[in-house]
């Protein structure tokens, strides 16, 4: 299956050889022993059930994949890896998960994490000097700003400076860090990739073979792995990705539209907008939008979670990426960054028909 589209790929990959009688899917392997002599040794090492989403994965992002139990374990495998007294930048608006690890890596490692504004290109190429690692998120989680990747990545790879790429929002098919140098792009599975709310799964993919090894074996060693029910949903998942974010985009977009309309909301974050300040460079490199819309609300963070707690359709809930549409006011966690207002609500998008969609944020709005 050579030159196949991502969108292709997807549907395609991870397959058993097409002989007579052949299952047309991947087999779920139960097992966490293998006969001698061979090659995967021992359950924590490899199974072929994960395989044929590694496989698949893969091909949308362009290197070598890693399953883990999960995407903070991922996140974590990584961060593994850098020295102690390590320099390292990286967005000051990001996931929790990997704002809780940066602040252990600074109290427990000695380790300098330069906190910069990804919308900041001249800011983040000055903190890059002298740092050794870049970990970049975009767009960012809730705030929705969008990095320009290409020209950051190129900058860091140019002095040194390692380089990983949360591409949890976007994913592969929406853009590729590897292909712009990055070393490293890690999605949650658990979102988009997979896409149904019924499983916890994190991935890395790797274009360097030495170091595709390292976090191998800090996955091995660290015992982070994924189940072999999970990994085989997450296939399944898998291949309806393409159709999944196209509709949610499209949903997304027509949403976003409305709730700048809306009188009960102060501003819209979405750089699917043409009046979004990070339109133009998303519109650059990116090859979609994405599925999430983040909004203030008026009222302050009671009328945030008035209204969250009014929805019918909409579930209130904290994920994203699946079928469904969830939301939720991101402050209600703790470890939530404080440049995030206090009644931002997070829209994450789903299939649905939009005008059901919009009945229902329209009256929990208006609640």
């Amino acid at each position: 299956m050579k030159n196949l589209r991502p969108d292709s790929w997807i549907v395609a990959a991870g397959r058993p050889d097409r002989t007579a009688d052949a299952s047309l899917n991947a087999p779920i392997s139960f097992t966490s022993t293998y006969v001698a002599p061979n090659v995967i040794g021992y359950g924590r090492s490899g199974n072929e059930t994960w395989s044929a989403l590694e496989s698949a994965i893969s091909g949308l992002e362009g290197g070598q994949t890693l399953l883990f139990s999960s995407g903070l374990a991922s996140i974590a495998a990584v961060f593994a890896l850098l020295p102690d007294h390590s320099i390292i930048v990286a967005p000051r608006n990001c996931y929790t998960g990997t704002m809780y690890w940066l602040k252990r890596l600074e109290s427990e490692r000695q380790c300098t994490v330069r906190y910069v504004d990804v919308a900041d290109t001249a800011d983040i190429l000055e903190a890059l000097r002298g740092a050794n690692f870049l970990w970049m998120e975009s767009p960012t989680n809730p705030a929705l700003e969008v990095a320009d990747l290409p020209v950051i990545i190129a900058a860091a790879k140019k002095l040194g400076v390692g380089v990983g790429v949360d591409n949890t929002f976007a994913t592969g098919l929406l853009q590729q860090p590897l292909a712009m140098g990055a070393d490293i792009s890690m999605n949650s599975v658990t979102k988009f990739l997979s896409g149904h709310s019924d499983l916890i799964m994190g991935s890395l993919s790797i274009n360097d073979e030495a170091l595709f090894n390292r976090l191998a074996t800090e996955r091995k060693q660290g015992g982070a792995i994924p189940g072999a029910m999970e990994v085989w949903l997450a296939l399944r998942g898998l291949r309806t990705l393409d159709v999944r974010l196209e509709r949610a985009q499209k949903n997304a977009l027509e949403l976003a539209r409305r709730l700048q309309e809306h009188p009960s909301v102060e501003s819209v974050r979405y750089p699917g907008l043409p009046s979004d300040p990070f339109h133009k460079v998303a519109a650059s490199f990116m090859k979609g939008f994405g599925a999430i819309v983040s909004f203030e609300v008026k009222g302050g963070s009671q009328a945030a979670d008035k209204a969250c707690n009014s929805s019918e359709l909409i579930a209130h809930a904290t994920s994203l990426g699946g079928v469904e549409t969830l939301w939720e006011r991101r402050h209600r966690w703790e470890g939530e960054s404080v440049h995030i207002p206090e009644n931002l609500i997070r829209l994450a998008v789903g299939i649905e028909n939009v005008e059901d969609l919009w009945a229902d944020i329209d009256q929990a709005l208006r609640a």
